[in-house]
């Protein structure tokens, strides 16, 4: 049968852990459909099922387990022996952050970066999936959540918070209300259903039902800026919008979202030159967008 192919077990490796071959694929910067035949060339070399399909993505058949088991983690050794092999460029630093952050707090800020430090090459990774730094080059991320990350050091940058928002012309149809009578302006539903919050901190009733129910933050901003309703936005990422006069704050009282940013490192990256230049200027940034 002939040795493996690397690549077909790293695919094996990669969709077994993840149970999921679209993240899998994410991860290994591959098509959906490459890393399927990936897998069916591994199974047909092997002449067994590896994973199928189940109610919550894929899982390893008894003769995958078997497999896994068996090369997991001598890929791993060989992975990590590679990295510490490698000759890493102390210039260049690869930074992971979801793209709506990418798009609304990092990239507006990037030209002020590069201006300053002209040396380096800031190579950047918009993506959803949570970065594994033991398997991916990826010096810094920046995450989204509770602070606390196992393997890894994660320095606070800002607090997210949650407040109304409106078009410009909705606010000249309807005004600005009293907090107590927000509730009677068509508001949108936002994603992880944060009203109830806002009602019960700042008083007021919540309609009996919104106008729109959204899934995605994004799109629930672009929706308020065309004057479908007033949102409850995430403030990092409705900045550029209100920077833009497409949306107008209904109110100085903000709500405090429960989670916030943070920078998050391997420790390997303190030893990185450039890292410590990136970070520094990550925190300068953060420091004002939290006053």
């Amino acid at each position: 049968m002939g040795r493996l192919p690397l690549d077909q077990i790293d695919a094996f490796v990669t969709a077994a852990r993840l149970r999921n071959l679209t993240r899998a694929a994410e991860a290994m910067h591959l098509t959906v459909s490459a890393l399927s035949h990936r897998m069916r060339l591994l199974e047909e070399r092997v002449g067994h099922r590896l994973l199928a399909r189940g109610p919550r993505g894929v899982e390893l058949t008894p003769q995958g387990q078997r497999l896994f088991d068996a090369v997991a983690t001598p890929l791993d050794a060989i992975e990590h022996a590679l990295q510490r092999l490698s000759v890493r460029n102390e210039h260049v630093v690869t930074l992971s952050l979801i793209p709506s952050m990418a798009t609304a707090w990092l990239v507006p800020r990037l030209p002020e970066f590069l201006a300053r430090h002209p040396e380096l090459g800031l190579n950047l990774q918009s993506s959803t999936h949570v970065v594994d730094f033991e398997r991916e080059p990826v010096d810094v991320a920046l995450r989204l959540g509770g602070g606390h990350w196992p393997g890894v050091q994660s320095e606070f940058l800002f607090e997210e918070w949650l407040a109304p928002v409106a078009s410009p012309d909705f606010v000249k149809r309807h005004g600005k209300p009293a907090l107590a009578k927000l509730g009677n302006l068509p508001l949108l539903g936002d994603p992880s259903n944060r009203w109830k919050d806002w009602f019960a901190q700042f008083g007021g009733q919540a309609p009996a039902r919104y106008v729109t129910q959204f899934d995605d933050t994004e799109t629930l901003h672009q929706a308020a800026a065309q004057g479908v309703g007033v949102a409850l936005a995430r403030g990092t990422l409705a900045e550029p919008l209100i920077r833009a006069g497409r949306l107008v704050a209904l109110t100085g009282k903000r709500l405090n979202a429960g989670f916030a940013h943070y920078l998050v490192y391997p420790e390997r990256s303190l030893d990185h030159a450039g890292f410590q230049q990136v970070r520094s200027w990550l925190l300068e940034q953060a420091k004002a967008t939290g006053k």
